[in-house]
């Protein structure tokens, strides 16, 4: 199974990817294709010293939405990707990427959903005095966070928290649960649909 990685900055669960990769912990998948939408993304730089592909699309550099996934879609297609993983992709995926690759697209986020979707999951769970929060992996549809959940991963949430401090220790989390649903798809122990998600033999997950 051959996978693109679409982030937008520092790429920690890219690299977290990338090294299960090395580690032969990603079930026999292969990251085909390292892409940002922000040419200075610290990704890129991740993917490149793996020796992966990388490609990058600015989306000011076409006049819709529209013509920027419609152009990047071409090139998934030329990559002939089996899976999208979004981490840390900070764009709304739109009707053509979705009409591509919908049930073929998974993101992960940092809060255990359907609780705090959207931006700045950290600082709502530190506001709203939740006493336990984590990371989420979904299918993606054209919803913000509310495709079908796949995986979850909980940390707890003290007192004394900051947003940095609370992030930090989603993240570690991050980089556990998404090499290991990646390997579970690539195994075939987790089947998508465009709008579902079945587990094959959960319990030998």
């Amino acid at each position: 199974m051959k996978i693109a990685v679409l982030a937008s900055g520092r790429g920690s669960n890219l690299e977290s990817l990338l090294q299960a990769e090395t580690e032969n912990r990603l079930g026999g998948a292969e990251i085909g294709l390292v892409f940002s939408d922000q040419p200075l993304a610290l990704a890129l730089e991740r993917g490149r010293a793996h020796g992966k592909k990388t490609a990058c699309l600015s989306p000011k550099d076409f006049d819709s939405k529209q013509a920027y996934e419609k152009a990047l879609v071409l090139l998934l297609n030329k990559e002939k990707i089996d899976l999208v993983v979004l981490a840390g992709y900070m764009r709304i995926t739109g009707e053509g990427l979705l009409s591509a690759y919908g049930g073929r697209m998974i993101n992960i986020h940092p809060s255990l959903l359907p609780s705090f979707p959207g931006l700045d999951a950290q600082a709502q769970a530190v506001s709203h005095g939740v006493k336990i929060s984590g990371c989420t992996v979904h299918l993606v549809d054209a919803g913000m966070d509310t495709g079908p959940i796949i995986a979850q991963r909980a940390v707890p949430v003290y007192a004394e928290d900051t947003e940095a401090e609370l992030s930090a220790r989603i993240l570690l989390e991050e980089h556990k649960l998404l090499p290991q649903v990646v390997s579970w798809i690539a195994r075939g122990k987790v089947l998508l649909a465009k709008e579902a998600v079945r587990f094959v033999d959960e319990k030998s997950l």
